[in-house]
């Protein structure tokens, strides 16, 4: 790893190939298809004419929080909380649903104005007006602990939020978020509340897009990333191998397990984070097979866990290590977290093609198209500058098979 320097994976990105907003239609971004040797375009929508029939897509069905927080002191400075991930009650599922103070890992900003205190929120909720309540209780890894309360307790946490909250926009989309985001910021497909950052490649597909891969015999199965903000961080240091990863809680069901051993060699990741979450599951199945007590408390895969070795086992035999343990502990749902960094000369075990949008310069991100494409990168970000395409989150999407 110590070969890898960041800069070899840097290009120049104009402001004004950074999207703003996203297209009026979902499926009419534009479409890079990078097969073989060969790089074309089209538009989203017919997407299915170069994905392979038979194929199994795999979607991150996460849905994205109203996390971001604007209070205001009665000094009238602004003091902005971005939630992360629950403290207390942990689960996301007990955090939203509670009607009692709950604690949240975050990141805030303008701390310096906010030395000590309770902040307050108005808001309003079926038309009555209610309050918000912020306490800074300590320091919680690289970001906070906060306490929020409010003054209603027929409402969950999830409701205060959703009422209170703004669209937690990417850092490069230079506005405010506006009442459309909530909905275009959001894949159509999302279910499962606890991301700060939406799965972009998921922004692309709309329902005739799905009927369109249905007819083609091209199935889907979910897995659920809840996407933290560290997944904005560019890489500081010059040597890839200082870098620390942000970790991040994956959920993936039994079914899921069962139509990736079905069609493990027919998987496309729809986006980075399927990705992630799908070599990682690879990795704990690896862990499974050597340990049948594995904790399920704990499960996680640290950063550069993958490469300490280079295991013949085979993603069958991952997989059902996994699900034997499952089912030994009565359980559907298996949890789990992922620091997991994919570098070039990572090999990739579970994954035939990725969906994806185009990344900031720089990025874990980029480092992660890299390693699918190798050298290759270099072309397909040129072809896109030169053919007019959209960028990061907004942007338009690329088919890397």
């Amino acid at each position: 790893m110590n070969s890898i320097n960041i800069a070899d994976y840097d290009y120049h990105l104009p402001e004004d190939r950074i999207a703003q907003y996203p297209v009026a239609d979902r499926d009419g971004s534009k479409l890079l298809i990078s097969s073989g040797t060969k790089i074309n375009s089209d538009v989203f929508r017919n997407i299915y004419r170069y994905i392979p029939a038979g194929s199994l897509l795999v979607f991150n069905n996460t849905r994205v929080i109203r996390a971001r927080l604007l209070f205001q002191k009665k000094s009238g400075a602004g003091i902005e909380i971005l939630c992360l991930d629950p403290l207390n009650p942990a689960s996301y599922e007990l955090s939203f649903s509670s009607e009692s103070p709950v604690d949240w890992r975050c990141m805030i900003g303008n701390l310096k104005k906010w030395k000590s205190g309770r902040l307050s929120l108005k808001y309003f909720y079926n038309r009555e007006e209610h309050e918000l309540h912020a306490e800074r209780i300590c320091n919680e890894e690289d970001a906070w602990r906060v306490r929020f309360s409010w003054d209603n307790s027929n409402l969950s946490f999830g409701d205060v939020i959703e009422a209170s909250g703004h669209t937690p926009l990417p850092p490069y989309i230079t506005r405010m978020d506006e009442e459309e985001d909530s909905a275009r910021y959001q894949t159509v497909y999302s279910a499962v509340k606890g991301s700060v950052a939406a799965p972009t490649a998921g922004l692309h597909f709309t329902e005739n897009v799905f009927m369109d891969l249905a007819g083609k015999g091209i199935k889907n199965a979910n897995i659920t990333l809840h996407v933290g903000a560290g997944t904005f961080q560019p890489v500081k240091t010059s040597d890839v191998s200082q870098h620390e990863m942000h970790s991040e809680h994956f959920f993936v069901t039994n079914d899921t397990i069962d139509e990736l051993i079905e069609n493990q060699s027919r998987i496309i990741a729809v986006g980075t984070t399927s990705v992630r979450t799908l070599e990682s599951l690879y990795w704990l199945g690896v862990k499974a097979t050597t340990d049948t007590k594995l904790p399920l408390g704990n499960l996680k895969i640290e950063q550069w866990e993958p490469y300490k070795n280079d295991p013949e086992i085979s993603v069958s035999d991952s997989l059902n290590a996994l699900k034997t343990i499952m089912k030994n502990n009565d359980i559907n749902l298996l949890h789990a977290s992922t620091k997991i960094i994919i570098v070039p000369g990572y090999k990739f075990r579970m994954i035939k093609g990725i969906i994806t949008n185009f990344h900031q310069p720089r990025s874990t991100l980029l480092l992660l198209i890299s390693a699918w494409t190798g050298k290759k990168w270099k072309q397909i970000y040129r072809y896109a500058f030169e053919n007019g395409f959209r960028f990061l989150s907004y942007g338009d999407s690329s088919l890397l098979i």
